[in-house]
């Protein structure tokens, strides 16, 4: 069975900078598209951003040219750079496909506050 473990949230101050990490256990990561998702307190999970088998990258219109997505498949992670983080990017983040069919980790909470 796949699991899977994110990793990397923190708190930080407004402007600040993290980077998650999303690990799988078996191979399930090739030639599979990814994605980081995001829950805030009171609100539905949504999805932040993708990564398809070709490279091909897509994010919401809050977090474009911020987040970054990207893969290592040798290593089986998923990652997601954040950058000029925002009050209300705190959230607890996910990773899962697209379609989010796998079963969900426990996820990384990531709060931006002063």
């Amino acid at each position: 069975q796949v699991q899977l473990v994110e990793s990397g949230g923190g708190l930080v101050q407004p402007g600040g900078s993290l980077r998650l990490s999303c690990s799988a256990s078996g191979s399930f990561l090739g030639p599979y598209s990814m994605a980081w998702y995001r829950q805030a307190p009171g609100k539905q999970r949504e999805l932040v951003a993708q990564i398809n088998t070709r490279g091909v990258i897509d994010y919401i219109d809050s977090v474009k040219d911020r987040f970054t997505i990207s893969r290592d498949n040798a290593k089986k992670t998923v990652y997601l750079q954040m950058n000029s983080l925002k009050p209300e990017d705190t959230a607890v983040y996910y990773c899962n496909w697209p379609s989010g069919a796998l079963a969900w980790g426990q996820g990384t909470q990531v709060t931006v506050s002063s």
